[in-house]
């Protein structure tokens, strides 16, 4: 691994609402505005969309399937947009920098058009 190094996947070639229902019910969080359509429109927002942490927990998948789980050192997200029924998450990585045993890295998730819908950062051992 050595700085300026990418790797880019697609991890869910379409999104749909059941996921965001698993999720849901695998995370406890049963806000309705990721499953209910009605609700979600009631709140301003043109339809269910996925939560944050589902989101977050594609972006882990993909750092651990990358480096191992037990290389992760650090991991942050920041959430910058939703992730809609329909759409494609890819997942890329950027090694910003290399020292001694571990490298920091930059993390994105994007859809299709290169919507940005996470910007994130980790540290792995190497």
């Amino acid at each position: 691994m050595k700085a300026g190094d990418t790797l880019e996947k697609v991890m869910i070639e379409k999104v749909d609402r059941a996921m965001f229902v698993r999720y849901a019910g695998a995370s406890g969080d049963f806000n309705p505005i990721h499953w209910n359509e009605d609700f979600a429109k009631s709140a301003g927002y043109p339809g269910v969309f996925a939560q944050g942490m589902f989101t977050a927990g594609v972006l882990a998948t993909f750092l651990t399937d990358w480096v191992g789980e037990s290389n992760v050192r650090r991991f942050r997200t920041r959430f910058v947009g939703q992730v809609w029924p329909e759409e494609q998450i890819t997942c890329r990585a950027t090694v910003e920098s290399v020292g001694e045993g571990s490298a920091e890295v930059k993390l994105e998730v994007v859809n299709a058009k290169g919507e940005r819908k996470i910007d994130g950062d980790a540290t792995v051992a190497l």
